[in-house]
């Protein structure tokens, strides 16, 4: 702000050191000023040169700095953010958040309100000097200068609006690519490609022609100032020439210096209302980015008073009478109730949306519910430290999501604690070391993208390698070996075994073979507990786990036929 002001200030000396050398010296051939005032002039071009860069390193270098620091706190925040939110947000809205809107916030600095307010000055500070020089021949000059005003209110409202559509259409170029390139084999498998293409097109279309709006009010906004300030000079001319046979006297250094005044004058002028609509969509992208931070749905930061016990969890759990629902009353679960005592095994079983994967969505405080609680060691879950309560319960999931890295980055998730020896262990427990070790480089293989150079078996046995390594309290299986050939099963089901024994395990499963000999079976309907006990009495019953078995067993031994 500081060399916003002194530019201001500096912006007007020469045209009124040009007027007063040609009306002053020039005309009275004092040929010492002249050279002494344009050492002055290359003295004051040379420091006005070096404050500009100043300024435009500075405040560029300011807006980057507050990219860098609200990049950081935005992820942070979304690192934070409830599972609901991902269910309801699309990713690419998130990247354009991320990436886009903060790019646009900062242009506030580079382009936006610095810049404004140092514009703002200079044509200030310019008219100044220009009404003390010669109010008559200002005022004559700047009689064109409401059309500019009104030009500028136009164009910054039409400016606005397009880079409004801009900006959506960004938004959803952005998540309608992300979607596609991650459901690509979908769209492929189905022909859909097309269809898809045309989808895209249209998207496209909308960007390209909100650009072509923008491009469009450029394109006579800019020729219209330079026609107003060509007007503005042929009246300031006009005057002066007729002053000048008035009075008998040379107005040449006045006309020279008016000129000059004019375009320092106009120069600002041509891009504040462009920049105005860089501070407004700074703000409206600011908006955006604001609406990610205040978002309320989020898992609060563990205090200092969140219960973390030096030692580890032995593993009774509690569900009591818990009610949970995804998007208003639409109960997923619906008053679940039951007990597992520390070192239990225990297993849910159910149809397709009965509730199996929420349950240990819950359990591991990535969902709140809304009735009821959930406790483990006589604790309620919410009074746990986070990072401790989540580093206790080890999760294997059905979809395993593996990111671009080498296989010992993915076991270990970077964490630089964990040796390599350790890791060696796990692999030969699942009996996967062998196979990685066939893999070009070992461990450090990179499994790219989402893991798509491995098999889903292939990634479900690295992520029980991940699992195992953190030694959790309980362990959490979720269909876990439902994508596996029958060989990879029978790899890791010693491994679960042995990991089981005297731990808290909770196992999801299709294949009700896996689960015979868990401590108890809970058998779960529309979100509701329908039967509970272990597998022979739940086959006395006859009742839903019965049928499940019998589904199951006649379908395999049609397959097996």
């Amino acid at each position: 702000m500081v060399l916003a002001i002194v530019l201001a200030f500096i912006t007007p000396v020469r045209p009124w050191l040009i007027q007063l050398t040609v009306d002053q010296y020039i005309t009275h051939s004092i040929e010492r000023m002249v050279i002494n005032i344009t050492l002055i002039q290359i003295g004051l071009i040379l420091i006005e040169t070096a404050i500009r860069f100043l300024f435009s390193f500075m405040t560029a270098a300011l807006g980057q700095s507050v990219v860098r620091d609200m990049r950081v706190t935005v992820y942070k925040k979304i690192l934070g953010l409830n599972l609901s939110q991902f269910d309801r947000t699309p990713i690419g809205t998130l990247t354009t958040r991320t990436i886009n809107d903060i790019e646009s916030i900062n242009d506030i600095f580079s382009d936006g309100l610095v810049p404004i307010i140092a514009d703002l000055l200079s044509i200030v500070c310019v008219l100044a000097v220009m009404f003390w020089m010669d109010w008559q021949l200002t005022l004559i000059a700047l009689i064109p200068f409401p059309i500019i005003l009104i030009a500028t209110y136009y164009f910054k409202e039409t400016i606005n609006r397009s880079f409004f559509r801009v900006r959506n259409a960004v938004s959803h170029l952005n998540a309608f690519v992300q979607e596609h390139l991650t459901g690509m084999p979908v769209v492929q498998a189905f022909s859909a490609e097309e269809k898809e293409f045309e989808k895209f097109k249209s998207i496209n279309k909308e960007h390209r022609n909100a650009n072509i709006r923008a491009i469009f009010a450029y394109s006579v906004f800019f020729p219209m100032v330079e026609i107003v300030l060509a007007l503005g000079i042929g009246l300031a001319v006009w005057w002066t020439s007729g002053e000048a046979l008035q009075l008998q006297q040379s107005q040449q250094g006045t006309v020279m210096a008016f000129i000059l005044f004019l375009n320092l004058l106009f120069r600002p002028l041509r891009v504040l209302a462009d920049k105005f609509n860089v501070l407004q969509m700074g703000i409206i992208a600011s908006e955006r980015v604001f609406k990610v931070l205040d978002n309320e749905d989020f898992i609060p930061e563990s205090n200092k008073e969140a219960y973390k016990p030096a030692t580890p969890l032995k593993g009774k759990v509690e569900f009591d009478k818990v009610w949970f629902a995804y998007t208003d009353e639409n109960y997923v679960l619906k008053d679940v109730s039951f007990n597992i005592n520390a070192g239990e095994t225990i297993a849910v079983v159910g149809h397709t949306g009965s509730g199996k994967t929420t349950i240990i969505s819950l359990l591991n405080r990535l969902y709140h519910i809304q009735k009821g609680a959930i406790r483990i060691d006589e604790v309620n879950i919410e009074q746990y430290d986070l990072d401790y309560l989540r580093k206790n319960i080890g999760v294997v999931l059905q979809d395993v999501f593996l990111f671009s890295g080498s296989v010992m980055d993915n076991i270990t998730l970077r964490n630089p604690d964990i040796p390599g020896d350790k890791v060696i262990a796990a692999a030969k427990l699942i009996g996967m070391h062998d196979f990685i070790m066939r893999l070009p480089g070992g461990y450090d293989y990179n499994v790219m993208e989402r893991g798509i150079t491995l098999s889903l078996g292939q990634r479900q046995l690295l992520s029980f390698i991940r699992a195992l390594l953190y030694d959790p309290s309980i362990l959490i299986l979720d269909e876990a070996t439902s994508s596996v050939d029958t060989e990879s099963e029978g790899l890791i089901q010693h491994a679960i075994d042995t990991l089981i024994r005297g731990r808290t395990s909770i196992v999801i499963a299709h294949r009700l073979s896996t689960i015979r000999k868990a401590d108890k079976i809970i058998v779960l309907d529309k979100g509701e507990i329908k039967e509970m006990g272990t597998h022979e009495e739940l086959l006395e019953k006859q009742g839903f786990y019965f049928n499940l078995h019998q589904l199951q067993f006649d379908k395999h031994h049609k397959l097996t036929a």
